[in-house]
């Protein structure tokens, strides 16, 4: 289990990373309410940005972007709602994954609004 929780934070580092140097400015990581946790949470362009980050050491068994569920999903709008309304932000609002990668080959791959 340290070596997952490991992994991920290097991943929500590179994707924070990622994310600086495509010019979003990081408001928040690792917000949580509730069940709900959120990892990345940015702003670009009057827009404010869910990122949720995921890793694989190997795509034999599916793609990082291909292991969040429905469920998964809603619990982070779910959490996001929360986060929109102590922020009282009446801005544009998107859902992103980075996914990202690591092990043979390394890819960082960046999907705006990947679910709603």
């Amino acid at each position: 289990m340290a070596e997952h929780n490991e992994t991920g934070s290097k991943a929500e580092a590179m994707a924070v990373g990622y994310l600086q140097k495509k010019g979003y400015e990081i408001l928040d990581q690792n917000y949580a309410h509730g069940k709900g946790e959120i990892d990345i949470i940015a702003l670009k362009d009057n827009w404010l940005v869910f990122v949720e980050v995921r890793a694989r050491s190997e795509v034999a068994h599916g793609f990082p972007e291909q292991t969040i569920s429905k469920a998964k999903a809603n619990l982070i709008i779910k959490t996001a709602e929360n986060y929109i309304y102590q922020n009282n932000w009446h801005g544009h609002v998107r859902f992103d994954i980075i996914a990202i990668t690591v092990g043979k080959y390394f890819e960082i791959a960046h999907f705006e609004d990947a679910f709603f």
